[in-house]
C-alpha cells in the first residue's frame, strides 16, 4: 500500500478523541432523551446507529486494500498462526488471571462477593470474544499490512463460532450458554463482508474508469479522511449511550478497567515481540499484535446481557469494554508507530527503499 501520511484528523487525533469523547458524555448527560431514541434502534443487539458508523468508518479502508494483498496474505501462515494463537490461548486466560487478580485480590476490600463474581464473569465474557472489525482502523493507523488484518479479522469472527462457547464455559464455571448467531453472523456482514464488497466494487470501477493515479490522488485522500470522521462520529454515539457511567460510577469503571487495560498490554506486548522472534515484517507483527489487544464487545454485551441481564454487573463490565477499547488502542497505534524501528530491515518499506525501489507502491 502506499505510504500514509498523517493529516490533520490523524496527527491531532488524540485530541479530536477527547474531545468527541468529552461531547459525547454532555449530550448523554444533557439530553438523556437522545441515548434512549438510539438504544432502540438495534437488531440482534446490534446498534443501528453505531452499525451506520462503523460502516462508514471501516468501508474507506477497504476501497484501499488490494485483492493481492490478501492473496498474499493467506499465503502467509506465521502471521495468521501467532493471531489465531494469541487469541484463542493466551487471551482469554490472561484476561481471566486478571480479572481474578485485580477484582478478588487488589480491589477486593472495596467490592462485594457479588460484585466481584459478575464484574469477572463481563471481563471473562470480553476476553473470548476476539477483534471487533474496528482493527482494521487501528492497523491502517499504524501502517500495518491491511490484508493480513482483514483475513484474521474474518477468520477470528468465523473461529469464535466454534471456540467461543466452549472457552466461556470452561472458564466461567457454567453450562447453557445461549451464543447469540445472529450478533456474530450480522456483525460479520456488517463489519466485514459488506463493506469488502462494496469496497472491491468502488476500487475495480474507479480505476477501471479513470485509471490508478486519479484514483490514489482524488478519492482516496478524502474517503481517509471520512474514516477518521466516522470514527470520531462513532465515540459520540458510544458516549452518548455510555457515557454517564464515568460520571456516575467513576471508582467502579477505574477497577474495571485497570484488568482491560493491563490484559491488553500484555497480550500486544508478548504477540508483538513474539512476531519479533519469528522474523515477521513489522507490517505483519504490527496488525497480529493490534489484532491480539482488540475484544468484540458486541458479542460480549450480548451474552453477558443474554446470560445475566441488562442491569448485571457482567454487563456492566462488558459495556466498560466500549468505554476503554478507543482510548486503549489508540495507545497501542502509537506505541507500534514509536517502536518501528525496533524490527530495522525487517520492514518491508526499509526492504522496498533496500532494493531500490523508492516509490509509493501502489493501494
Amino acid at each position: 500500500m502506499e505510504e500514509r501520511r498523517l493529516g490533520v484528523w490523524e496527527k491531532y487525533l488524540t485530541l479530536w478523541v477527547a474531545l468527541c469523547i468529552g461531547a459525547g458524555t454532555a449530550l448523554g448527560r444533557v439530553f438523556p432523551q437522545i441515548s434512549d431514541t438510539l438504544a432502540r434502534l438495534e437488531v440482534a443487539h446490534i446498534s443501528i446507529p453505531i452499525a451506520i458508523c462503523l460502516f462508514a468508518m471501516i468501508y474507506p479502508i477497504m476501497v484501499q486494500i488490494s485483492f493481492e494483498e490478501i492473496r498474499k496474505a493467506v499465503l502467509s501462515p506465521k502471521p495468521i498462526a501467532l493471531t489465531l494463537f494469541a487469541n484463542w490461548v493466551v487471551k482469554p486466560f490472561t484476561m481471566a488471571l486478571f480479572a481474578w487478580f485485580f477484582l478478588s485480590i487488589v480491589f477486593g476490600h472495596f467490592l462485594t462477593p457479588g460484585q466481584i463474581q459478575d464484574y469477572r464473569a463481563g471481563l471473562i465474557l470480553l476476553g473470548v470474544a476476539p477483534c471487533t472489525a474496528m482493527v482494521l482502523v487501528w492497523s491502517y493507523l499504524a501502517r500495518g499490512n491491511m490484508g493480513h488484518t482483514l483475513v484474521m479479522t474474518a477468520i477470528n469472527s468465523l473461529t469464535m463460532v466454534i471456540l467461543y462457547v466452549p472457552l466461556a464455559m470452561f472458564l466461567l464455571g457454567i453450562s447453557g450458554i445461549r451464543v447469540p448467531w445472529e450478533t456474530i453472523a450480522l456483525s460479520v456482514a456488517i463489519y466485514i463482508v459488506t463493506p469488502l464488497i462494496a469496497g472491491y466494487l468502488t476500487r475495480r470501477q474507479v480505476i477501471k474508469r479513470k485509471g490508478m493515479e486519479w484514483f490514489r490522488t482524488r478519492l482516496v485522500p478524502p474517503l481517509s479522511k471520512l474514516s477518521i470522521i466516522a470514527l470520531l462520529v462513532t465515540l459520540i454515539v458510544l458516549f452518548t449511550f455510555q457515557g454517564y457511567l464515568i460520571i456516575e460510577l467513576p471508582a467502579i469503571i477505574g477497577m474495571i478497567s485497570i484488568g482491560i487495560l493491563v490484559n491488553i498490554l500484555v497480550v500486544f506486548g508478548v504477540t508483538y515481540i513474539v512476531g519479533k522472534m519469528m522474523h515477521l515484517s513489522y507490517e505483519d507483527a504490527a496488525p497480529a499484535a493490534i489484532i491480539a489487544g482488540s475484544n468484540h464487545f458486541e458479542v460480549a454485551i450480548a451474552v453477558a446481557t443474554t446470560l445475566f441481564g441488562v442491569t448485571s454487573g457482567a454487563a456492566l463490565a462488558t459495556v466498560v469494554g466500549v468505554l476503554t477499547e478507543v482510548p486503549f488502542m489508540l495507545i497501542l497505534v502509537q506505541l507500534c508507530k514509536a517502536t518501528k524501528g525496533f524490527f530495522g530491515g525487517q520492514s518491508l518499506e526499509v526492504r522496498r527503499k533496500a532494493s531500490g525501489d523508492g516509490k509509493s507502491q501502489a493501494p
